[in-house]
């Protein structure tokens, strides 16, 4: 279970007022809002990358904000993520890639990391491209990579940080019924941040919205559907006259 009570972060403004959060174990977690919500700030809080100014970050009953460097180093070996802009290396090919969180945060013989490797890139229906550059990849190719550099370590929680941005409508609910079926078979916890909602809440068990760095909902997918909050039902239901 990811937990965070009475978060804030604030650079130079506040950006994060109070955010009080459960996330189930084994749950695909929507986290929506509009632009500088404070929704990807909240996942890098979760991964031990920024620290809050206050509150308390916890997961599987764990708080990491009092975690020595080592022990946080240890903790990040739970953790997948895919950043918002991929953050593929130019320099290095696909499969090194992929390896790179392996390679960084275990200590495994290179034929199981190859091995790992070729069986994340079947996953994402990607076989055989172990030797291209990203310069050659597609913008779906590159967000598929991003899955499998984000799920090869086989962390028990992933997040995603605008899994979708920049592809057709086709490409991206491909994308996401990839990340619903990674989830499902790893029973893996995921926390995902997308602007994308058509396709985004086809996926979601539960959803949060953030508003102006505050957590204004959390609830099942169901729920953000039915709820009568101004500011919610706007943004699900996408209509463009209202209080956002």
């Amino acid at each position: 279970m990811i937990e965070l009570s009475g978060v804030t972060k604030s650079f130079g403004r506040p950006v994060l007022r109070g955010i009080d959060l459960r996330i189930p174990e084994g749950c695909l977690y929507g986290l929506i809002g509009p632009g500088a919500a404070g929704k990807s700030v909240l996942l890098k809080i979760i991964t031990g990358l920024v620290r809050p100014d206050t509150g308390r970050v916890s997961i599987d009953g764990r708080n990491i904000l009092t975690m020595t460097d080592l022990e946080l180093q240890e903790f990040r070996k739970r953790i997948g993520m895919l950043f918002q802009n991929n953050a593929l290396f130019d320099f290095l090919n696909v499969a090194d890639n992929i390896a790179f969180p392996l390679r960084r945060l275990f200590d495994l013989p290179e034929h199981e990391i190859q091995q790992r490797v070729a069986e994340r890139l079947a996953c994402v229906s990607l076989p055989g491209f172990e030797d291209r550059l990203p310069a050659g990849l597609s913008g779906g190719q590159k967000k598929r990579i991003g899955v499998a550099r984000a799920t090869v370590a086989q962390a028990p929680i992933v997040l995603y940080d605008e899994p979708a941005a920049g592809l057709d409508p086709v490409t991206s609910q491909k994308i996401f019924d990839l990340l619903r079926a990674e989830q499902r078979a790893a029973n893996a916890t995921v926390v995902m941040v997308s602007s994308d909602l058509d396709r985004l809440l086809t996926v979601t068990d539960r959803v949060g919205m953030m508003l102006k760095g505050r957590l204004i909902f959390d609830g099942t997918t169901a729920e953000a559907y039915a709820s009568e909050d101004p500011y919610v039902y706007q943004f699900v239901h996408g209509i463009p006259e209202g209080p956002l």
